[in-house]
This record gives structure tokens, sequence and C-alpha cells, in this order.
């Protein structure tokens, strides 16, 4: 997790630094050899709020399984759950049988796996726990019914 921390605030000041660069370059001489900007993008000028949002841990702070899925999930296996092919895989949790037993995901969501980083640093226990069992009981899925929810105990254990 330090590793991942570590990183990002490691490229920020990069981001900003290119995206700073990329402005002055898209300058557009005038008539009298002045520069105006060529967009209201590049006159961005953040908030003290913005800038803290920026600056933060970066936990997120959704409760309930659905808010969490919807902001840290979606983006990826989608609204509906069907999965998507991009810039990487991102497997269907629509029926998918893999979700059964609440291990599977839990692992998964600490740990990561290929193209999914690891969100245990960013979630606590309960919130784990929240969206394990929403995908495991939304898109076709039934599988808490069956097999029983997933437990911030759970995800506590497994974390060690």
């Amino acid at each position: 997790m330090k590793t991942l921390t570590t990183a990002l605030s490691t490229i920020a000041p990069l981001i900003l630094a290119a995206v700073a660069a990329q402005a002055q370059e898209a300058q557009a001489p005038t008539a009298a050899g002045e520069t105006a900007q060529t967009s209201e993008f590049r006159t961005f000028d953040p908030t003290e709020a913005e800038w803290e949002i920026f600056r933060s841990s970066g936990e997120i702070t959704h409760e309930g399984g659905e808010a969490v899925y919807n902001a840290t999930c979606a983006g990826c296996h989608r609204p509906d759950g069907e999965g998507a092919v991009g810039a990487g895989v991102y497997p269907a949790l629509a029926d998918n049988e893999l979700l059964a037993a609440p291990s599977y995901p839990i692992y998964l969501i600490l740990e990561g796996q290929r193209a999914m980083p690891p969100l245990g640093g960013f979630l606590d226990d309960q919130q784990i726990a929240d969206v394990v069992n929403y995908i495991r009981s939304s898109f076709g899925n039934e599988f808490v019914e069956e097999f029983g929810a997933a437990t911030a105990e759970q995800v506590a254990e497994t974390r060690q």
C-alpha cells in the first residue's frame, strides 16, 4: 500500500507539470506578437476545496455496497456488471459463478489482479463487505441468499 501511495504522490506533480506545459504550448500569438489563452481549461484556477480533494489521502468515503460499486467498480465492470474490454479485460460480474463464495471477491478487492488495482488501502473492511455483498446479490447473482453474506470480520481476517 505504501508503494501505491508513494507512486500516486510522485506522479501527481508530474501530471500537473505536463498539463501546465501543454497549456503554454497552446497559447496562440496575437497580431501584436503577444500570446492569448486559447481555452478556458488553460486558465483554470482550482479552488482551495478542489486542491484539498486532489491532495487528499485517496480514501473512498462512499457508504453502502451500491455507492461503493458506482464509485470504484462501475467504470470498468460497467454499471450493469457486464464487464468490458478496452485498455484491459474487465470480467463480467453478472452471472459470475466465481462470486459464489465471498472470500474470492474479498481477496481480489484487497489485493487486485491484472488490470484491477488493489483497493484495500482505499476501502475499509465494511465498505469491502458491502460492495462484495452488492455484487453477489446484483446483476442476476443470488449468492448472498444461497451462501451467506460477507462480513467486515471476514475482510479483516483476509487483510492479515
